[in-house]
């Protein structure tokens, strides 16, 4: 009879590559507690971010290597998430009970920032996290369109302090809540970004494991002023492959890593277009751009996603991709995306300022 014992079982567990973390769960810190007794085994395994049907995917994996092993006669697996906070720029701490801000950012407008950023915040939200989104662009808000959100207004409990709005189990918050559809903003930068840093703090977001901030277009003042002061987790940055956009997004990733907030990884958006009618697959923006810009700054590349028709559809009839068609190719493309942007936060620093104790000072 074969001798069972923890090594063999955890060499079984890190040969299995988690696909979103891309590493053994065993390297991950994933296994919490492994039990054997005689020939059956126990196994408790906790990821860091969302995983939603995913986790029956890793349950099958792992029972499936497990059971393979000599010896092995039973296998249970107990499959669960939990995700922590993240560590933000220095001097600052995070906001309330949110415990992640991941900005979401293209330097360049016109790329389709704000439709992936609602539509990875859907994902996640449908994975199981609580999720918010803040749409930042106080020139352009499209987040109450996109979300079906359109001319409705948010209440205030107390008269100071907002309550978001809530589509899909997503919570918003948005200037185009505060204004008619069709006022333009007039504003100078200084107002703009007080009225945004007052938009993400005077809002009861409640417990969110996630908050997806839809930046503004452009590198310039307002986003540097928003990523001095918000205590933001991770970045994403949205282009498209041809150079013009990749020129700007590559402005967009420079102005992360300056104010030190975390590049989680590059999202390249309209990479194919496949005709409905024949099939035929066109890169019409070019091709690789956003793979070989995350190669060229050392980021991970998170994914790509195709220029679908189904996706302009959906958004303009506010249910995007993620709740219009869960299981469209589109939908599932961002599923990819999101997990894999939730799992690279997952394997970030920690932030542990909440253990801190805070210190008071009183005249005795």
């Amino acid at each position: 009879m074969t001798d069972l014992s923890r090594s063999t079982i955890e060499a079984a567990l890190n040969e299995y590559r988690e696909p979103y973390l891309d590493q053994g769960l065993v390297s991950a810190g994933a296994v919490r507690d492994v039990t054997i007794d005689a020939g059956s085994v126990t196994l408790a395994i906790r990821l860091g971010f969302p995983l939603g049907a995913h986790a029956d995917a890793i349950r099958t994996e792992v029972e499936s290597r497990i059971r393979s092993l000599p010896g092995v006669s039973a296998v249970a697996v107990e499959v669960d998430w939990r995700v922590a906070s993240h560590a933000v720029q220095r001097n600052l701490r995070p906001v309330g009970d949110i415990r992640n801000i991941i900005a979401v950012a293209s330097g360049k407008g016109g790329v389709g920032k704000s439709t992936t950023a609602v539509n990875l915040a859907l994902a996640l939200a449908a994975d199981g996290a609580r999720v918010g989104i803040l749409d930042a662009d106080i020139y352009g808000p499209s987040q109450p369109r996109m979300l079906g959100l359109s001319g409705q207004r948010p209440a205030s409990q107390d008269g100071k302090s907002l309550e978001p709005l809530v589509a899909y189990d997503l919570r918003c918050m948005s200037i185009g809540f505060l204004i008619d559809e069709e006022q333009p903003m007039v504003w100078r930068g200084p107002m703009v970004t007080q009225a945004l840093t007052q938009l993400i703090n005077d809002t009861n977001w409640g417990e969110l494991d996630y908050l997806f901030v839809d930046m503004p277009p452009g590198t310039g003042d307002i986003q540097l002023t928003l990523s001095q002061r918000v205590p933001v987790s991770g970045a994403v940055i949205v282009t498209t492959p041809q150079d013009i956009a990749l020129l700007d997004a590559r402005k967009g990733l420079k102005m992360f890593e300056k104010v030190e907030v975390a590049v989680l990884g590059v999202v390249e958006n309209m990479s194919t277009y496949v005709c409905p009618e024949c099939g035929h697959e066109a890169h019409v923006f070019g091709e690789g751009g956003g793979s070989r810009m995350a190669q060229q700054y050392d980021v991970p590349f998170l994914g790509s996603l195709p220029l679908d028709t189904r996706i302009q559809q959906q958004t303009d009839a506010g249910r995007p991709s993620v709740v219009a068609d869960p299981e469209g190719s589109p939908a599932r493309a961002y599923r990819d995306i999101a997990r894999r942007t939730a799992a690279k936060l997952a394997a970030s620093s920690k932030d542990y300022s909440h253990h801190f104790p805070k210190i008071s000072i009183e005249e005795t």
